[in-house]
């Protein structure tokens, strides 16, 4: 069953990794972090993609809220958050690469343990991907789901940087 509006969000914990190896530039000493905490009294923006470096995610969906952060932050959010089943180190690698270091939180679901908990988990298995995450965005408030957008295969409307945009300002 999937999270719907209105609800709390389920207890769990992303990673993040926002150190870098000053000699080899490798990201280094990722950090687990309760979603509950992090959350607790702020407006959060959480977009999900099915993977870091696909063609979508790397092109339009994570460059959109890194151009429009400051312009989301400014509609109330306090953080932006990009969530995808990978690893932290893959996470902080593609974040730096897309210059979203001070806009948008690069979190990692390495074993897709918290899109499960959502219930926004699929099946990419027949693609060679294992399981992923939905495309989706949500706004959450001091842990609450005010909007939900879920994207089916081949859409990107609900879950974009602009669409949220636009649901902050109302």
């Amino acid at each position: 069953m999937a999270i719907e509006v209105g609800q709390t969000l389920p207890a769990g914990k992303l990673t993040e990794c926002v150190e870098f190896d000053p000699h080899n530039g490798c990201p280094m000493n990722p950090q687990p972090h309760d979603v509950m905490d992090m959350a607790k009294g702020k407006t959060i923006v959480l977009f999900a993609v099915p993977g870091a470096y696909t063609p979508l995610c790397s092109a339009q969906h994570l460059p959109g809220f890194v151009a429009l952060a400051d312009d989301i932050k400014a509609a109330g959010a306090d953080e932006i958050w990009c969530l995808s089943v990978n690893d932290a180190f893959v996470m902080a690698s593609w974040g730096r690469e897309q210059n979203a270091a001070g806009k948008v939180r690069m979190m990692a679901d390495g074993s897709a343990e918290y899109v499960k908990a959502l219930g926004l988990d699929r099946d990419l298995t027949g693609g060679g991907m294992g399981i992923r995450a939905y495309r989706f965005a949500m706004i959450i408030k001091d842990g609450e789901v005010t909007y939900l957008g879920v994207e089916g295969s081949g859409e990107f409307g609900k879950s974009k940087a602009e669409t949220i945009l636009e649901e902050l300002k109302k």
